[in-house]
């Protein structure tokens, strides 16, 4: 894997999430955590949400992870972007999840009640692609 792929992945925890919907693109705002390897991406929902609808009727998703905090204004140019395709798959084991809420309230300790809610679930985005846009204009593709 492209070396900044990773370290952007693992360094940042915030993504937007676009989801489909009969046709129809809907983007949400959301916190992650990543596999060691970046080939599975973890977020947690409500199963209520129009996301969570989303995602169990079309299982294909895109994610966007990037710098734009970093480059304001004049250094926008110098911003990176990785564009991840990947699909949505709900996970069933029991001890995955714990060990996930774990290290989601390690990173994330800010949802300890919307992750113990029973309305709530963690999922993940196995990941198909990465696509790198360092700048304008240097770009980097990876099937997984």
């Amino acid at each position: 894997m492209h070396e900044e792929i990773e370290r952007l992945i693992k360094e940042k925890d915030i993504c937007v999430l676009a989801t489909v919907s009969e046709g129809a693109p809907y983007c949400s705002l959301m916190n992650y955590v990543p596999s060691d390897d970046c080939t599975e991406i973890y977020m947690v929902t409500q199963k209520g949400t129009k996301k969570y609808k989303n995602l169990t009727a079309d299982h294909s998703v895109s994610l966007l992870v990037d710098t734009r905090e970093e480059h304001p204004g004049p250094r926008r140019p110098e911003g990176k972007a990785i564009t991840i395709a990947g699909v949505f798959q709900k996970i069933e084991d029991e001890n995955k999840k714990e060990m996930l809420e774990s290290q989601f309230l390690e990173k994330h300790p800010y949802l300890n009640a919307f992750i113990e809610d029973k309305d709530s679930e963690i999922f993940c985005v196995k990941v198909s692609s990465f696509l790198l846009l360092d700048g304008f204009t240097n770009a980097h593709f990876e099937q997984i």
